[in-house]
């Protein structure tokens, strides 16, 4: 292959990783590493370093299948028995609308707090409603940007979005830096870390670090998609270096939410409010304290635009996975089905919009009469992703070295024996956690 077309092929594969990147940037930086860096200090980098290396192969077998097989991730669920996609569909349902209702909810106290919205929701539906009504809004935004722009529109904005809140986050972690007081023995996780509380933190923590394993799938079709809209099929390798790059950025800037935490808060007896607006509030205002006031409106808009580019992704992939499901499961339980058979990527664009109308309804309806606690949710929704996470990386293993994967695009020996004891250490991670919470010693 020639050098222009080797830049074409890798300039075809570029952007899944960005789109990766957007959807795990979001909650869990902006909230849990915030919370963790100011509740446990240094400790929790290397929590935030261990999570993402346990979840690394899992995460990169999903664009590594599409491009090596150009299928998604759903279609190796299928190959591996009806009984892998069933289990998948079942653990999509239980999660997709509580991760919904947290990411929008996120985004819209990130919009008050940025906009100033809070009198005006206080004076007409009441402050208690207002970040529902706010993240209605959100989504039937999302549902406009994506009506309009689709995958294309995608690709782009986080293109846009994504270097602003990089390059201030880094700043303000870098003028925080004298204030943090550095030794080896505050690297070592101790004290609360291992009480019942911290525990059950830490594991909120790794649940959404850097994301859910559900974008595995999610990466897989958004590898297919960009290879659509661009005519070509990338090169495995240069899909595999755009992920790579995607995911290095991912923790680069999660551990600088956590020194950003530790810096300013840590040790200080300060906490987070357990109120989204306020909560969003607090974190803008740490930006201004180490940046000045001049940052409060570039950072609180910068901090917006990527919680959008988070929700847009989240309800984007969701009603994709299940347009996508819907087709699988068809073939899987149909006697005439080849098993070879090539199955659209998007599925049923009917099945998408009316899993993105139930998605919406369904998020909204749990920010109305099931949130008591900010916080409660935030950690709901990422405790079912950490228990989750060991049996979707099972499968990802499964499926990178199943048959129809060519033994030269499978990966090496290192990589295969990285992935089994991550699965392993999940597992065990998640046991240990179910035992505690409901063994005989359990409160």
């Amino acid at each position: 292959m020639n050098a222009p077309a080797q830049a074409r092929s890798f300039w075809s594969a570029f952007g899944p990783g960005l789109l990766f990147a957007g959807a795990a940037v979001g909650v869990s930086h902006l909230v849990q590493s915030t919370r963790a860096g100011a509740s446990f200090g240094l400790s929790m980098l290397v929590v935030v370093v261990l999570a993402n290396a346990v979840k690394f192969p899992a995460f990169r077998f999903g664009p590594h299948y599409a491009a090596a097989t150009g299928h998604s991730l759903l279609d190796g669920y299928r190959r591996q028995g009806k009984w892998t996609l069933v289990v998948f569909a079942l653990l999509t349902l239980a999660t997709m609308f509580t991760i919904t209702a947290v990411v929008t909810l996120v985004a819209a106290g990130v919009a008050i707090a940025t906009f100033g919205l809070e009198p005006l929701l206080a004076a007409t539906v009441g402050a208690a409603n207002g970040p529902a009504l706010v993240s209605a809004a959100l989504l039937a935004l999302c549902a406009g940007l994506l009506s309009c722009g689709g995958y294309v529109w995608l690709d782009r904005f986080i293109k846009v979005v994504m270097p602003v809140l990089t390059v201030c986050t880094v700043w303000a972690m870098v003028t925080e830096w004298d204030k943090i007081t550095w030794s080896w023995g505050a690297l070592v996780p101790q004290g609360a870390v291992f009480d019942a509380a911290g525990i059950a933190f830490c594991v909120a923590l790794i649940g959404w670090m850097p994301s859910a394993i559900d974008i595995s799938v999610w990466s897989s079709l958004w590898t297919l998609a960009r290879a659509n809209h661009c005519g070509v099929k990338p090169e495995p390798r240069n899909v595999l270096l755009d992920f790579d790059a995607g995911y290095l950025a991912t923790l680069l800037l999660a551990l600088a939410f956590v020194l950003l935490g530790t810096g300013l808060m840590y040790g200080q007896g300060l906490t987070f409010e357990n109120n989204t607006s306020k909560f969003a509030a607090q974190v803008i205002e740490l930006y201004t304290r180490s940046l000045g006031g001049w940052a409060r409106p570039v950072i609180g808009t910068a901090a917006f635009l990527v919680m959008l580019s988070t929700v847009v992704t989240v309800v984007d992939a969701f009603p994709r996975v299940i347009a996508a499901l819907v087709v699988q499961l068809r073939f899987a339980f149909s006697p005439h089905a080849a098993p070879e058979l090539r199955v659209p990527f998007e599925g049923d664009r009917r099945i998408y919009r009316a899993t993105f109308a139930a998605l919406s309804l369904g998020a909204i309806a749990i920010l109305i009469w099931g949130m008591s606690s900010f916080t409660a949710l935030v950690d709901l929704a990422t405790t079912l992703s950490f228990l989750t996470a060991p049996v979707l990386s099972y499968f990802n293993h499964r499926a990178i070295h199943a048959d129809e994967v060519p033994k030269h695009l499978q990966p090496g020996t290192a990589m295969t024996a990285w992935s089994w004891v991550a699965i392993i250490l999940q597992a065990a991670f998640a046991a240990y956690f179910l035992w505690l919470k409901l063994g005989p010693g359990a409160v």
